[in-house]
C-alpha cells in the first residue's frame, strides 16, 4: 500500500511536470539540460521531467512602462521636470529571455538617456511645442536598441514638462504681457477701424448732400428757364392775338379807345393815392401821344 501510494504520487509529479497549458497571448521558454530547447506557444505543451525546465515566462500583451521623472537641462541651461509614458511589446521571447538580464529596466534607462539627449539639443520654448518630435525621437532611439532585446517599442508620450518656479513665473508673466499687447492693438485697430467708419460716413453724406444740393440748383433752374419759356410763348401768343385783331375792321379805333380808358383811368388815380406823378403840363398833349402810338402800329402793318 504504501509502495502504491509513492508510485501514485511521483506518477503526479511526472505529470505535473511534463503537462503545460499556456495561456493565450503568452510565451514560455524551456531549458533542456541548461540549454534553450523551445518556446511554448498557447495550450497543451508536454515536457520531458527532470530534463525540461521551464526557464521563462513572457506575456505578449502591449505593455504601459511608466518611466521615472528625471531633470533635463535643455541647450538655453534650463532645467526641466520631465516623465513620461513607455509603450512595449515581447515580439521575440527567446532574446527577451536571454538578450539582456532585465529588458525592463533595459528599456527604462535607454528612454531616461535618450530624453535627455534630445531635450539638451532644444531651446525651452521649443520643448513644449515640439512634443510630438521628442516622442519621436525617443521611440526611434529604443527601437533601434531594442531589437537585440527582442523587444518591439511602440510608443512613448510625455506625461508632464516642469521647469523652475521662477521660469514659470516669468513664462506667466510673459503670457500676460502678450495677452495685453494683444487686447491693446485690438482696442487700436477697434478705435482706427470706428474713424474711419466714421470719416466715410461723413464723406458719403457730404456727397450725397451736394449731390441733392446740385439736383436741386438743377430742377429749379429748368423750372425756372421753364417758366420764362412758357411766359415768353404766352405772351407772343398774346402779342400775335392783339395784333391779329388790330388788322380786323375796326382794330385801330378799338386801341384808340383802350389806349384813351388806361390814360382816364391813370389820371384818375391820382386822387385816391398818394403818388408822385410827371404829367405833361398841356393834358392836350395826350391825344398827340395816342396818335403817335397810333402811327407807330400802322407803320407796323405796312
Amino acid at each position: 500500500m504504501e509502495i502504491a501510494l509513492i508510485l501514485l504520487v511521483i506518477a503526479a509529479v511526472f505529470v505535473v511536470r511534463s503537462i503545460k497549458v499556456v495561456p493565450q497571448q503568452h510565451a514560455w521558454v524551456v531549458e533542456r539540460l541548461g540549454k534553450y530547447h523551445a518556446t511554448l506557444t498557447p495550450g497543451l505543451n508536454f515536457l520531458v521531467p527532470f530534463v525540461d525546465r521551464l526557464a521563462y515566462q513572457h506575456s505578449l500583451k502591449e505593455i504601459p512602462l511608466d518611466v521615472p521623472s528625471q531633470v533635463c537641462i535643455t541647450k538655453d541651461n534650463t532645467q526641466l521636470t520631465v516623465d513620461g509614458i513607455l509603450y512595449f511589446q515581447v515580439t521575440d521571447p527567446m532574446r527577451a529571455s536571454y538578450g539582456a538580464s532585465n529588458y525592463v529596466v533595459a528599456i527604462t534607462q535607454l528612454a531616461q538617456t535618450t530624453l535627455r539627449s534630445v531635450i539638451g539639443r532644444m531651446e525651452l520654448d521649443k520643448t513644449f511645442e515640439e512634443r510630438d518630435s521628442i516622442n519621436s525621437a525617443v521611440v526611434q532611439a529604443l527601437d533601434e536598441a531594442a531589437l537585440n532585446w527582442g523587444v518591439k517599442v511602440l510608443r512613448y508620450e510625455i506625461k508632464d514638462l516642469t521647469p523652475p518656479a521662477e521660469i514659470l513665473r516669468s513664462m506667466q508673466a510673459q503670457i500676460t504681457a502678450e495677452r495685453e499687447k494683444r487686447a491693446l492693438i485690438a482696442a487700436s485697430e477697434g478705435r482706427r477701424q470706428e474713424q474711419i467708419n466714421i470719416a466715410t460716413g461723413e464723406r458719403e453724406s457730404a456727397i450725397a448732400k451736394s449731390e441733392g444740393e446740385k439736383q436741386a440748383d438743377i430742377n429749379k433752374a429748368q423750372g425756372e428757364a421753364a417758366a420764362i419759356t412758357a411766359v415768353a410763348d404766352a405772351t407772343a401768343d398774346a402779342i400775335r392775338k392783339i395784333a391779329s385783331a388790330i388788322q380786323q375792321p375796326g382794330g385801330e379805333q378799338a386801341v384808340q379807345l383802350k389806349v384813351a380808358e388806361r390814360a382816364v383811368d391813370a389820371f384818375a388815380q391820382l386822387a385816391q393815392k398818394n403818388n408822385t406823378l410827371i404829367v405833361p403840363s398841356n393834358l392836350g398833349e395826350v391825344s398827340a401821344l395816342i396818335g403817335s402810338a397810333m402811327a407807330l402800329i400802322k407803320a407796323q402793318k405796312t
